[in-house]
C-alpha cells in the first residue's frame, strides 16, 4: 500500500478510505430526505384530499338547500294563489295536496338529481301544517301598526342530492307565512292603479296609504304623509296631468317609511284583480252564479240585507239574511221611504239624473216597525247593508242615479250603502251631534260606508232639483249654487275617470282630493267640506264617465279637511260588508337539521 506522510508527521489518511466513508453518509441522507419529502407529500396529498372533501361536502349541502328552498317556494306559490282566490277557506282543506307537491323531472330533469323527504323522513313529501288558525292580530313585516284576519302556515322541506358524492348530505330549509285578510279601510287611502296627489290642495294624510300601481307625489300645495306609504310601482314626483315639474314646489314630509315594488293587495274575487274585474262587486250577480264562488262572496247584492231594485215597471223592496237564498218581497205599498219622482242635473256629467232617492230616517223608522224586517232580522235590526239599484232605461241624455237624504242619524249597527249607480249624499251624514260637525271627532258615529261606480257630495243647500219634480232650478248658474259646511263620516269607496286614458303625460283624474265629486259653489275654500273615513278607489267609473275638470266648470273647491277614522282599526267598527285584500305574508325563513320540523 502506498502511503504518504502528513504535515505534521501523523500517518496520512488513504485517499479511497476518505471517498468511502463520504458515500456512506450521503446514502443515509438521501433516504432521510426521501422520507421526509415523502411524507411531506403524503400530508400536502391528504390535506388536498381533506379539503376537496368538504368543499364537495358545502357544495352538495348549498346544492341541496337550495333544493329544499325550490321546494317550500313552490309550495308557498300554490298556497298563496288559492289564498288570493278564495281564502284560508280554500287553503286549508288542500294541506294533503300541498305535502306532495314537491319538484318534479316534468318541471325540470334537474330535479331527477335531489329526494325529498319531510321531517320524518318519507319519501317525496313535505311538511305543511297550519301553525295557527285565523284570528284578528297584528301584523306582520311591512303591514305592521295594520291588523288582519291571520294564521300561520310552515312549510319544511328536506332535500339530498342523489348523485353526490359524499352520501348522507341532507340540509332542510323551513319558511313560515301569514295568511292575511286585511280589511281594506284601515288604509286611510287604497288604490287598486295609480294614485295622484298631482293636483292635491294641501293635504295631511293620516293613516296607511297603498297603491296597486304608481303613487305620484307632485303637486303646487304641501303633502304631509304620517304613516308609511307602499307602492307596487314607483313613488315619485313626474310631469303629469300637464304640470311640470318646476311648478310642483308644495314641500312633500314622509313621517313614515315609504316601499316601493311591494307585492299587490288583492281582493279575493279569482285571479283577474284588474279594475273592470274589480268593479263586478257593485253589479247585480248572474243567474248562474253560486253565492259561494269567490265573486259571490263578495259581491254587495249577496251581502245585503235590504235589496231596492227600480226597474222602468216599478220598485222592488226584499229583505233577506245576508248570503240568504230565500229573500222576503216587502209590497211597495209597506214603505215610504223609497223615491222615484225626482230629476235633477249633474253638471259634471252633463246629464239629467233619473234619481232612486233612500230617505234613511225614514227607512229606520219603518223597519223598526215592518213585521217582514222584524221576522227575518230580528226586533230592533234595522237592515245594516242596503244594496239599491236603478236600472231604468235612459236616453243619451239621461243617467240614472241614487241619492241619500236625512242621513244623520244611522242605525245601531251601522250601515252600508251599495250600488252600481253613481251615487249622490245630500247634507250631513253619520253626525248626530252638532257639536261634532266639522271636526274630527267621531266617538258617538256609527260604522258606515258608502260604496258606488261614482260619488258626489251635496251639501245641505242643494235644491237644484228639477222644477218639475216640485221646485229648485236645475239652470242656476254655477255662483248661484253655493253649499254650506257638510260633514260626512263614512269609508268611500268608488270608481274613477281618467280624461284619455293612462298612455302620455297629460290625462287626469283629478286627483285624491277629486275622488269624492263636487257640483257646489264651496267659495275657493271658504266653506268646508270635512270627511271623516277612508278613501278607497278600486276600479273605473262605468255609468258616471265625464272625465274631471278643473275648478270653475261645475264646481269651485272648498277646504277639504280629509282624515282617516282611527276607529276603523277596531274591528268592532269596522263598516258593515268592508271587503278585505289578500296577502301573504313573509316570516321566519331559517335551514334546519335533517328531521327537524322547527328551528328550535
Amino acid at each position: 500500500m502506498i502511503t504518504t506522510e502528513s504535515r505534521h508527521g501523523l500517518p496520512a489518511v488513504p485517499s479511497n478510505s476518505r471517498r468511502q466513508k463520504t458515500k456512506g453518509y450521503a446514502l443515509p441522507m438521501v433516504l432521510v430526505l426521501s422520507a421526509i419529502s415523502l411524507l411531506a407529500l403524503s400530508g400536502a396529498l391528504s390535506r388536498t384530499s381533506q379539503s376537496s372533501m368538504l368543499n364537495e361536502r358545502q357544495n352538495q349541502r348549498q346544492r341541496s338547500q337550495a333544493a329544499a328552498e325550490a321546494a317550500t317556494e313552490k309550495v308557498l306559490g300554490e298556497i298563496r294563489h288559492d289564498f288570493k282566490i278564495d281564502g284560508e277557506r280554500r287553503v286549508y282543506p288542500r294541506l294533503a295536496n300541498y305535502r306532495s307537491m314537491v319538484p318534479t323531472r316534468s318541471e325540470d330533469p334537474y330535479w331527477d338529481k335531489f329526494q325529498f323527504t319531510n321531517p320524518e323522513g318519507t319519501a317525496d313529501r313535505l311538511m305543511v301544517n297550519r301553525v295557527s288558525s285565523e284570528s284578528y292580530v297584528a301584523l306582520n313585516s311591512k303591514y305592521s301598526g295594520l291588523n288582519g284576519f291571520a294564521s300561520t302556515y310552515r312549510v319544511v322541506a328536506n332535500a339530498r342530492q342523489k348523485d353526490g358524492t359524499i352520501a348522507g348530505v341532507t340540509n332542510a330549509v323551513m319558511q313560515e307565512v301569514q295568511l292575511a285578510s286585511i280589511p281594506i279601510f284601515q288604509f286611510a287611502i287604497f288604490y287598486n292603479s295609480l294614485l295622484e296627489f298631482t293636483w292635491a290642495a294641501p293635504l295631511t294624510v293620516r293613516g296607511r296609504v297603498h297603491a296597486n300601481g304608481d303613487i305620484y307625489t307632485g303637486s303646487s300645495a304641501p303633502l304631509t304623509l304620517t304613516e308609511d306609504i307602499t307602492s307596487t310601482g314607483i313613488i315619485k314626483k313626474r310631469d303629469w296631468a300637464g304640470y311640470r315639474l318646476g311648478w310642483m314646489k308644495g314641500a312633500i314630509n314622509y313621517q313614515g317609511t315609504r316601499e316601493t315594488n311591494v307585492n299587490s293587495l288583492t281582493l279575493p274575487i279569482a285571479t283577474n284583480n284588474s279594475a273592470s274585474a274589480a268593479r263586478e262587486i257593485l253589479n247585480m250577480p248572474p243567474t248562474s252564479e253560486s253565492l259561494n264562488s269567490p265573486m259571490g262572496q263578495q259581491r254587495f247584492f249577496n251581502k245585503a240585507e235590504m235589496t231596492v231594485v227600480v226597474t222602468d215597471s216599478g220598485v222592488s223592496v226584499q229583505v233577506k239574511k245576508p248570503f240568504g237564498p230565500s229573500p222576503t218581497v216587502v209590497p211597495i205599498s209597506a214603505q215610504n221611504f223609497v223615491n222615484t219622482g225626482k230629476t235633477f242635473t249633474d253638471y259634471r256629467e252633463a246629464k239629467t239624473v233619473k234619481v232612486t232617492e233612500i230617505d234613511v230616517a225614514k227607512m229606520i223608522t219603518w223597519a223598526a216597525t215592518n213585521k217582514t224586517v222584524i221576522t227575518k232580522l230580528g226586533a230592533g235590526r234595522p237592515p245594516n247593508i242596503l244594496y239599491v239599484a236603478d236600472n231604468r232605461s235612459t236616453s243619451s241624455s239621461e243617467l240614472t242615479g241614487v241619492r241619500l237624504i236625512n242621513g244623520r242619524t244611522l242605525p245601531s249597527r251601522g250601515l252600508t250603502v251599495a250600488t252600481p249607480n253613481p251615487l249622490y249624499v245630500k247634507g250631513h251624514y253619520n253626525q248626530p251631534d252638532n257639536r261634532y260637525l266639522g271636526t274630527t271627532n267621531t266617538i258617538n258615529i256609527k260604522p258606515a260606508s258608502l260604496i258606488s261606480d261614482a260619488l258626489t257630495i251635496l251639501s245641505k243647500s242643494w235644491n237644484y232639483d228639477n222644477a218639475t219634480s216640485g221646485g229648485g232650478n236645475s239652470g242656476t248658474s254655477l255662483r248661484s249654487r253655493v253649499a254650506v259646511n257638510t260633514t260626512v263620516n263614512a269609508a268611500i269607496l268608488t270608481g274613477i275617470v281618467y280624461a284619455g286614458g293612462l298612455s302620455g303625460t297629460r290625462p287626469k283624474s283629478g286627483g285624491i282630493v277629486n275622488l269624492p265629486r263636487l257640483l257646489e259653489n264651496w267659495g275657493n275654500g271658504r266653506k268646508r267640506l270635512t270627511l271623516n273615513g277612508s278613501l278607497v278607489n278600486l276600479f273605473n267609473s262605468a255609468r258616471a264617465t265625464a272625465p274631471f275638470r278643473r275648478p270653475g266648470y261645475y264646481y269651485y273647491a272648498p277646504t277639504r279637511d280629509f282624515n282617516f277614522d282611527p276607529n276603523f282599526r277596531n274591528v268592532q267598527n269596522l263598516p258593515p260588508g268592508t271587503p278585505e285584500l289578500r296577502t301573504m305574508i313573509r316570516g321566519e325563513w331559517a335551514t334546519l337539521l335533517p328531521g327537524q320540523s322547527s328551528n328550535p
